[in-house]
């Protein structure tokens, strides 16, 4: 049998770049139980409101969905538990340190699989003001009308 090569995306958080400035982002692997890595394999998965918290030294993914196995027995998984993730030290160190200082916050962009393993990539982030989220649509728009423009325009 030949081993999965390349990155295969299941889920990505894309309200979650509406709602942050990112400014960093870490990978990180994950410890899951069977169950939870064949209904990943599946494509299903949510990071909707999922978050990460650190806990006695360790980063864990709060709050995220993978539901649970449709062939699996007495030995599925509970949709919602909080999911421990691995980083190494220095990075869970800095992680600490910029959180309590600055204010920012571990959110989760996307969950993928790169090599066959599963992996979680966070951000850390800060909470943009509706008047970011105002202005950055404004931007995103105006770009689009100018392609549309140049696009009609080379006709």
């Amino acid at each position: 049998m030949s081993r999965e090569k390349g990155r295969k995306l299941i889920a990505q958080n894309k309200r979650a770049r509406h709602d942050y400035h990112v400014d960093a982002t870490y990978e990180a692997g994950l410890v899951l139980t069977g169950t939870e890595v064949k209904s990943l394999r599946a494509g299903r998965a949510s990071l909707i409101d999922g978050y990460a918290q650190i806990r006695d030294g360790e980063v864990w993914l709060m709050n995220i969905h993978i539901p649970e196995y449709t062939q699996g027995t007495w030995t599925n998984h509970e949709p919602r538990r909080p999911r421990k993730m691995l980083l190494h030290r220095l990075e869970i160190d800095r992680l600490i340190s910029k959180i309590q200082e600055q204010g920012l916050t571990l959110v989760p962009l996307a969950l993928y699989f790169k090599d066959g393993r599963a992996k979680v990539e966070i951000g850390l982030a800060r909470g943009k003001k509706t008047y970011d989220k105002r202005h950055d649509l404004a931007a995103r728009q105006a770009k689009r009308d100018v392609e549309r423009a140049l696009r009609g325009r080379g006709d």
